[in-house]
């Protein structure tokens, strides 16, 4: 089975097998990544995690599950590019640096293993977790507990004072949302790092995980343009068109549309 068959045989599973799915995703780019071999020794790593949890209700594990983690050595990348080892999941496992969404990915799986109950939120900027009924988040990067403050603060570092904190930046993070953001986060990273090929194999995903928006289609699009292959690249400019709601950028696509060649058809 191919990597990218095996990653949506993961999501259509009840319930969708997350963690495994997205090192399908690691596999997609690295032949070598050997995904039953990844999941047993990450059974490994689970029981390690569990023998030094303190002795407490289930409810109140989050934050040392990843204060354990911490122990353990993962932490965030902060190399500087950073590269798409800080995305791709068998990368962070193997040196314990990642990128938030990585290492929350890696702590709900470790969760879900020892039934604690935590779930994802898809915050911008900086994936977060949360403990249902809690009323904090936490951060996947050491398990720093975070109040309505804290995330303004987060918010405003990363995208300026005049961000505000909404309620949808706090909702819950379903399976597939998550991939895509991973997906979208891998598309940038190869696409920061010269990789045109193995960028479009993300923002490929990205389309066929459904709910694509017009950046999606665009950032498709320039990656077809950088491969030189302008029929492709028409087309995804054509969907962005049809999805942007705003007019500068519907003037700027029509504009780019008329500079490309006509469509050729191959017989």
């Amino acid at each position: 089975m191919k990597p990218r068959q095996a990653f949506f045989d993961c999501l259509h599973r009840s319930p969708p097998a997350l963690f495994e799915a997205a090192l399908w995703i690691a596999a997609e780019h690295d032949r070598d990544v050997n995904v039953p071999v990844l999941l047993k020794e990450f059974k490994e790593l689970q029981q390690r995690v569990s023998h030094d949890l303190p002795m407490l209700p289930v409810s109140e594990l989050g934050q040392p599950l990843l204060r354990r983690l911490n122990d353990l050595g993962f932490a965030q990348d902060d190399f500087t590019p950073l590269r798409p080892r800080a995305a791709l999941l068998d990368k962070v496992l193997a040196r314990k640096r990642g990128q938030p969404l990585a290492l929350g990915l890696i702590a709900l799986e470790l969760a879900r293993g020892l039934e604690i109950p935590m779930v994802g939120v898809n915050f911008p900027g900086h994936f977060l977790l949360k403990v249902p009924g809690a009323d904090h988040l936490l951060d996947p990067c050491g398990g720093r507990r975070l109040y309505p403050n804290d995330c303004r603060e987060l918010l405003q570092r990363q995208y300026g004072a005049n961000m505000s904190l909404k309620a949808e930046h706090l909702v819950n993070a379903e399976p597939m949302q998550m991939l895509q953001r991973l997906s979208r986060n891998l598309r940038q990273l190869h696409l920061a790092n010269d990789d045109y090929i193995a960028a479009l194999i993300d923002a490929e995903r990205v389309l066929e995980l459904g709910n694509a928006s017009a950046a999606d289609y665009l950032a498709r699009a320039s990656l077809y343009q950088r491969l030189d292959c302008p029929n492709a690249e028409r087309f995804d400019l054509e969907h962005a068109l049809m999805l942007s709601d705003d007019p500068i950028q519907r003037i700027r696509l029509t504009e780019r549309l008329g500079h490309l060649p006509p469509n050729s058809v191959v017989h």
